[in-house]
């Protein structure tokens, strides 16, 4: 198996059964709504990891540690496995056809990532002869409940061809324990035009929802007829059947359809489902195939990258921003961005502090103003749950989950879900950076200020003040590097959690009196606020003129990761956690991601002092670690340097970088990538108005990109020698342009080096 680089498409050439979970990952495909793998249509008896996933959609799996102790998580909320939708059995001439078990020959895959469509041909020989299938499919763009499959064989001998669509809800996940399933099978239903099913979660002693799902299908069928149907309990088909000439081919087209409880009453699912399919039938397989090609073109538009001189490069962006509009789209702030989106199901599949750290910038550029603040309205629904997990630690405030599908803490480890706190701070800075880059105080005076509060008062409580060294500190946290647990005084954890509590102080005085009193904020509790932020402690070194990731952090074994021998790289497959954690390197970006986070307040000499010294022991096993490299290091002009990194959170899937991708896509690091061609490459900052400072890449002949500033369209073009601005759309913007300030009405160039 060979993945070929196009500027477009995800190639896959040749049989290899050995990688299909890694092909699976790369060809999944999805709508903001729902989701699915890239998994065989037809049996597959080999490796596989079946997966279709559907938003909002999940089970508190219990939480199985014998070292539970009080405040702990009750549950382990996961992304679960739903309806199979895609399935269709094939057999000639009673054969079964396993791609595991048939001789396969001239096996081609693609994921068309311009429409959205991917396709699959090849070759199956058999003891009479040779059938060539192809199969399309495409998870709809236009109709979010809709997947549409197009399975064409073609013998070249007479054949009696079998063709079985199905729906089966009998599925587990792969994480699952001893075969767990989460589905109660209710009801199996047809009419005259379209069969379907319906599947509730099983009842659960933790109190959480339960989600119905319907599945229906209905199917047009060339050169083959309709012979029987099937219902059993959980599963449902439809059986075509036909002999056909040498050289026909025969035909199957089935549309899939998945409703919820989530938007639709239990008792209509069924009914809506069957309808909605035998509508889907009315309409055709080309019809949708072009309504939904064309919503991705119409997406493309507003938001491609693109790169001249660099297919690799080319690929990495597009897959990358794919993949992320794949997964959320704005329309349901109910629904947020998981790890693995639709992809998979490690780390539960739920919400994680990457969304406002790393998602949110790229959504408000590439998607727009109402996108990006459906992820703000997210959290300020969820604050009721932040302050139950505040609560049973102890302390006052709110603190958001590490991982949640409800608000509440979900996650069983502990040096995690309680030590990882610096996680409130990007929500925090999310608020900030959505208010910086549109210019609307909306949010951050009236919902933000909520949920500022909630941070503010916990920081401020979980602080406790040394007399010793007459400052506040924070003992027991894990930083970003979770390469280190249990530590005194991270530094971020530090900076981003007094940097939260200022933030939450100005935001009251720009909110007014009463404002502040609808929060019962008082005048000694700010007072005590100020103080934590003026008297908080920071490990540094002065004479190495860095900040220390912790207190004792210049006491380890200090050593590049370049002297690691390559058969011990990724650590985190190599070495026991004992040896990771007493160990000098750093699984992400720490100390660096306050500097990049907060940025604009400090200056390039404390950035290059602190990238000197944390970047050569950054092992950068965590897919968010690159971009923030990429871009500090853009900012320093180490060129080389944030190319490399680029090219790693680009291709972090595509190369199977961290040797993982198997197991689901990196979806929450993926705007690394534009991050790092925006703010790195293009320079862009946003917290002072607008401002471009951009170079080209050694190797590239030239990029271009646009992006929604504040109702306007903004194109940047950059080529050997220079860049220009242009004003696509809307009013004039005042902005600063390689160092020089301008307002922008049409289009301006400069020279650049």
């Amino acid at each position: 198996m060979a993945f070929e680089i196009h500027p477009w498409k995800v190639i896959e050439r040749g049989f290899a059964p050995e990688t299909i979970r890694l092909s699976e990952s790369l060809t999944a495909t999805g709508n903001g709504y729902m989701g699915m793998r890239g998994n065989f249509e037809e049996d597959f008896s080999g490796d596989a990891h079946i997966g279709t996933y559907i938003g909002g959609v999940w089970f508190p799996d219990k939480t199985r540690v014998g070292w539970w102790k009080n405040g702990y998580p009750l549950y382990f909320g996961k992304s679960i496995n739903a309806v199979r939708l895609m399935g269709v059995h094939l057999a000639i001439d009673g054969e079964p056809i396993d791609l595991a078990k048939c001789a396969v020959a001239d096996y081609y895959r693609e994921l068309d990532m311009q429409t959205g469509v991917t396709l699959r041909t090849f070759a199956v020989k058999l003891a009479k002869g040779t059938v060539k299938v192809r199969v399309e499919r495409f998870v709809s763009l236009v109709q979010k409940e809709l997947l549409a499959v197009s399975f064409a064989v073609t013998p070249d001998f007479a054949a009696h061809i079998e063709m079985r669509p199905y729906l089966d809800a009998r599925v587990h996940n792969l994480d699952s324990n001893y075969q767990e399933t989460f589905w109660d099978m209710l009801a199996e239903e047809e009419t005259e035009d379209a069969i379907a099913l319906l599947t509730k979660t099983k009842e659960n002693p933790f109190g959480t929802p339960r989600f119905a799902v319907a599945a229906a299908m209905s199917c047009w069928a060339d050169e083959l007829d309709l012979t029987s149907r099937v219902r059993e309990e959980g599963y449902v088909e439809w059986r075509y059947a036909g002999d056909v000439p040498p050289g026909i081919t025969a035909r199957v087209e089935k549309f899939a359809l998945c409703f919820t409880s989530r938007d639709h009453a239990e008792s209509v699912l069924l009914t809506m489902a069957l309808k909605a399919a035998s509508h889907a039938r009315e309409i055709g397989y080309g019809e949708h195939y072009e309504s939904h090609a064309a919503a991705w073109r119409a997406r493309w538009a507003a938001c491609d990258v693109t790169i001249q001189g660099d297919d690799r490069a080319q690929q990495g962006i597009r897959f990358n921003l794919f993949q992320l509009l794949s997964t959320y789209s704005g329309e349901d702030a109910r629904l947020n961005i998981g790890p693995k989106g639709f992809t998979g199901e490690k780390y539960g599949g739920a919400t994680y502090w990457d969304t406002e750290a790393f998602c949110l910038p790229v959504y408000l550029a590439v998607a727009g103003q109402d996108v990006a603040r459906q992820l703000l309205t997210y959290r300020h629904m969820q604050l009721d749950g932040a302050y139950h997990n505040a609560s049973v630690m102890g302390l006052k405030g709110a603190l958001y989950p590490m991982v949640t599908f409800t608000g509440v803490e979900c996650h069983n480890e502990w040096e995690i879900t309680f030590e990882e706190i610096h996680r409130n701070g990007a929500i925090a800075y999310a608020i900030f950076h959505y208010t910086a880059y549109t210019g609307d105080e909306s949010y951050r005076l009236n919902e933000g200020l909520d949920v500022l509060c909630g941070i503010a008062r916990f920081y401020t409580d979980r602080v406790h003040f040394s007399k010793r060294a007459d400052r506040y500190m924070l003992h027991g946290v894990t930083g970003p590097n979770e390469y280190e647990n249990n530590v005194n005084n991270n530094w971020y954890t530090n900076r981003i959690a007094a940097w939260s509590i200022q933030y939450f102080c100005d935001t009251c005085e720009a909110a007014g009196a009463a404002r502040v009193a609808q929060l019962a904020v008082t005048a000694e509790e700010l007072a005590r606020m100020r103080d934590v932020v003026a008297r908080m402690y920071y490990p540094e070194d002065t004479a190495l003129g860095i900040y220390l990731q912790q207190d004792t952090f210049l006491d380890k074994d200090i050593y590049p990761a370049a002297e690691l021998p390559a058969d011990q790289r990724p650590i985190n497959q190599r070495w026991s956690w004992d040896r990771i954690l007493r160990s000098c390197f750093i699984k992400q970006a720490d100390v660096l991601q306050g500097l990049y986070s907060l940025g604009h307040l400090y200056d390039l000499d404390t950035k290059r002092r602190n990238f000197d010294f944390y970047e050569p022991i950054t092992v950068h096993e965590s897919s968010l670690s690159p971009c923030v490299h990429a871009i500090l290091a853009a900012e320093l002009n180490y060129r080389e340097k944030a190319v490399e990194m680029y090219r790693r959170t680009a291709r972090l899937d595509l190369d199977n970088i961290n040797n993982d991708t198997e197991d689901g896509l990196h979806i929450t690091s993926m705007p690394g990538s534009w991050l790092a061609i925006a703010q790195g490459f293009a320079g862009m900052r946003t917290v002072d108005g607008l401002r471009l400072s951009p170079f080209l890449p050694a190797g590239w002949q030239g990029y271009s990109f646009q992006f929604d500033y504040r109702g306007r369209l903004i194109r940047l073009d950059v080529a050997i020698g220079k860049a220009t601005v242009r004003l696509v759309r809307g009013g004039a913007v005042p902005m600063t342009f390689c160092g020089e300030a301008i307002v922008l009405t049409g289009e301006a160039e400069h020279a650049i080096d």
